[in-house]
């Protein structure tokens, strides 16, 4: 009897109260309010390293077409093909490269931006206009000569391109088309980056998107809006000429080398006078350029 009440006592005490049980659980409630912010960040972190790591591949591909076609870009919208195995006189990257990236999307995307303005049947997904946009990415599209339709989250600066004589972009110069990625300068002059669109032909007088992921315009004066996104606490990230990627502050897009005439110091730019009032409120707390 005396050894049975024993055993009754010890195990008492090894079982928790309430209240030792809910001091366990306020402990690991502090504890995951603190990890989790933690975790986001890391989360968003490697997102955004991979978002990286797919730029570069596209810089190869890149690479790779221009060592294949003596040094020079595609031609692009409205160009001569090349190569007309599509039977089209349209002659943009996704479809130059197309024997280089074998039409494959899965890196075609930034992790950030995995859903596609039109599903692949052709549907609209809604985004038009929603703050949604800067999370999506283009397509599924068919154009032209694409074997098939593609989906992507970057998009070309179409001033890279090498186009036909008389084929400059919307009657502007051809001399303001870089062509080649051997130009001095190059690691300030996109070539690929987040993008709303699959091609962009930004001047420093493009007016910045009033709200993050405000609905792509097929209008001169709204092609940094479609890069204009963030997607990376404040940056978008971006493959340059000379083949190398990193992240770009939002504010600091217009202070890029787009095109040969491009003026680095605009009006969106501190050099130019801007001020946090220049710019939409919601770009406000980002960084000056």
């Amino acid at each position: 009897m005396a050894r049975r009440r024993k055993e009754k006592i010890s195990m008492k005490k090894a079982a928790f109260t309430l209240v030792e049980l809910l001091v366990v659980i306020a402990i690991i409630a502090v504890l995951m309010s603190i990890l989790m912010p933690a975790l986001s960040r890391v989360r968003r972190q490697a997102r955004t390293s991979a978002c990286l790591v797919n730029l570069r591949q596209w810089g190869l591909f890149f690479q790779m077409y221009t060592e294949d076609y003596e040094g020079y870009f595609m031609q692009g919208v409205g160009g001569l093909a090349q190569d007309n195995m599509f039977g089209s006189d349209d002659n943009r990257w996704i479809k130059a490269m197309g024997d280089y990236h074998k039409w494959e999307t899965d890196f075609a995307c930034c992790p950030e931006a995995i859903r596609p303005w039109f599903d692949e049947n052709g549907n609209d997904n809604q985004l038009l206009g929603t703050f949604l946009g800067s999370t999506t990415a283009w397509g599924y599209y068919q154009r032209a000569g694409w074997k098939k339709p593609f989906k992507g989250s970057y998009g070309i600066n179409g001033w890279v391109n090498n186009p036909d004589p008389g084929k400059g972009h919307g009657g502007k110069p051809e001399q303001w088309h870089w062509r080649s990625p051997n130009v001095q300068g190059a690691a300030y002059v996109p070539l690929l980056g987040g993008a709303q669109r699959y091609n962009h032909w930004p001047e420093e007088t493009d007016e910045p998107p009033k709200y993050n992921g405000q609905y792509w315009k097929d209008d001169d004066g709204y092609h940094i809006a479609r890069v204009c996104l963030n997607r990376h606490d404040g940056f978008v990230n971006n493959l340059f000429l000379d083949y190398s990627a990193r992240k770009v502050g939002l504010k600091e897009l217009w202070t890029l080398k787009w095109h040969r005439n491009y003026e680095i110091n605009g009006f969106y730019t501190k050099a130019g006078g801007a001020v946090t009032r220049s710019w939409p409120k919601w770009l406000w707390h980002f960084k000056e350029y």
